[in-house]
């Protein structure tokens, strides 16, 4: 699926399935809300009206199922009806699936999605995840024709009215953001180093007319970034800082969006072993999806202040390798001895989010990374672990997770409780647990807000996405439709403004939301 061309279209148009395959897709109470005249011109002649309400009565789903309705050329699949509180109503990852399982093959095929408008966000970005783009295969080399893939929308429920023309500009973008993302983690190390991930920041910044601030290799050191420049120093590509930064007219608050960047992690001197060491490229999965989230919302307008910032480092073994007993200062003037050199993602984190504050002047400042393997333990597969220092932000966290389809759920945010894990004798802290049995993830994520301060004013949100970021051995692009999701309110966007939990519906007048915070503007 490396060479797909996926396109959003108010309607793909009609054509027989033995011209262009087509996939039927929706929970079956709403395929069942479909009119045979919105459908038919995609299955006629060979599928008529009996055939297809044969095939509705037909479909099980437990949890999904699907039907053929023409030999292998048209499929009708049906989503779980109904899905826990914790999960996204739009069935994110089972459309995902499906679509991997049930299209048919072809260069020119087709997918009708069958939901209702709230879920059609959540939707595209499944779509778009079930299309990698990445590929060293040698037939996809030879291949030079594209396969083409349209994706049409059949609204149903409340509001039925079509998509518009702006609608599905949005899906096109956040589904190149997705994809965007998927590919830079799915992309190894040799072709994927710091040098080659900052021509992406580049490329993306040079759509816009935005030329990233670099602070790269011995420059680190010198202004005081311990962190970075200790992860990266002894690769063969040095470590950066890069910022790509949108500042428009009018904001009136600065986001910033950090995310980790270790585009090799082999765990430095206190290696990792030959099992969990494959499927280190992935560590650069934050940033990643920074990128793509940041290129996304731009393309669709924002009206603050947008800072990316990528902390980019490959955390390799040599002479120049930081040691364990090691003593480092970080950006934020804290001293940090090293006890476990593979726990550097916080490393890098802790000079992002400070410089964040201190040089961007941030009012709200994410930090998104794939830091800890216990994130699947605690969290599990398909949500991300968030810690916040504001309650509002975690439940908002959580419901762009169902909105948005990246599904999120909370760590234990306790700082007077964990902390105390890094204690050290020579230094500020340390950089790793003293017990590994005490709240790991949540441990890690306070190791980075240490670095801004418990008493920091403004909103501090850790996402840590370390399994979701892949599925198998795919990417899966997780966390450009969260942020964007997250940050909907902010955009000029109105289906962003819809999938939003921030600042959808207020009981206060416009004289109380100014008087307001900052940190509770959005909210």
């Amino acid at each position: 699926m490396a060479n797909v061309v996926l396109e959003f279209k108010l309607s793909a148009g009609d054509s027989e399935p033995q011209s262009r395959p087509v996939l039927i897709l929706g929970q079956q109470t709403n395929l069942q809300q479909v009119n045979w005249s919105q459908i038919k011109g995609k299955l006629q002649p060979v599928v008529n009206k009996e055939i297809w309400q044969a095939a509705l009565g037909a479909l099980n789903p437990n949890p999904t199922d699907s039907c053929p309705l023409y030999l292998n050329q048209a499929v009708v699949a049906a989503l779980p009806s109904r899905v826990s509180r914790h999960n996204s109503p739009s069935s994110a990852h089972f459309v995902s699936r499906l679509i991997r399982s049930c299209l048919p093959g072809g260069n020119n095929r087709s997918i009708v999605m069958v939901c209702e408008r709230s879920d059609v966000f959540a939707s595209s970005c499944a779509i778009a995840r079930a299309f990698p783009i990445f590929s060293r295969r040698s037939t996809s080399a030879r291949r030079a024709e594209k396969k083409r893939v349209t994706v049409e929308f059949i609204i149903v429920g409340p509001d039925s009215n079509p998509l518009d023309a702006a609608e599905l500009e949005c899906l096109y973008n956040a589904a190149d953001g997705v994809r965007l993302a998927a590919r830079i983690v799915d992309t190894p190390c040799n072709e994927m180093n710091t040098d080659l991930f900052l021509d992406e920041i580049k490329a993306v910044g040079a759509e816009f007319g935005i030329t990233p601030v670099i602070i790269r290799g011995e420059e680190l050191k010198q202004k005081g970034f311990g962190g970075i420049y200790g992860v990266g120093k002894a690769a063969e590509h040095p470590p950066a800082l890069a910022v790509l930064s949108h500042t428009p007219d009018g904001a009136t608050q600065t986001i910033a969006w950090v995310g980790k960047g270790i585009v090799y992690d082999t765990g430095g001197l206190s290696i990792k072993g030959k099992t969990t060491m494959p499927g280190m490229k992935r560590d650069c999965g934050g940033a990643a999806a920074i990128l793509g989230a940041f290129k996304a919302t731009i393309k669709q307008g924002f009206k603050d202040n947008l800072h990316a910032v990528f902390c980019l480092a490959e955390n390799s073994v040599g002479p120049a390798a930081t040691r364990p007993d090691d003593i480092h200062t970080l950006y934020s003037g804290k001293t940090v001895e090293i006890n476990n050199t593979d726990a550097e993602g916080r490393l890098v984190l802790a000079d992002g989010v400070v410089y964040a504050s201190k040089d961007l002047s941030a009012d709200i400042i994410l930090d998104m990374a794939t830091l800890t393997g216990a994130q699947g333990i605690s969290t599990g597969k398909y949500h991300a672990a968030v810690m916040t220092n504001s309650e509002q932000w975690e439940v908002a966290c959580v419901r762009a997770g169902r909105s948005s389809g990246d599904l999120a759920h909370p760590l234990v945010y306790c700082p007077e409780l964990h902390f105390s894990e890094f204690t050290s004798a020579m230094a500020d802290m340390k950089n790793s647990v003293a017990d590994r049995e005490n709240a790991q993830s949540s441990c890690a994520g306070l190791f980075v807000g240490s670095h801004l301060g418990f008493d920091w004013p403004g909103v501090w949100v850790h996402v840590d996405i370390a399994s979701p970021v892949h599925a198998g051995e795919r990417a899966t692009g997780f966390g450009v439709a969260l942020l964007m999701a997250l940050f909907g309110q902010a955009s000029e966007d109105s289906m962003l403004n819809q999938v939003s939990p921030l600042g959808a519906s207020t009981n206060q007048g416009e004289d109380q939301m100014e008087r307001d915070c900052k940190r509770r503007r959005l909210v």
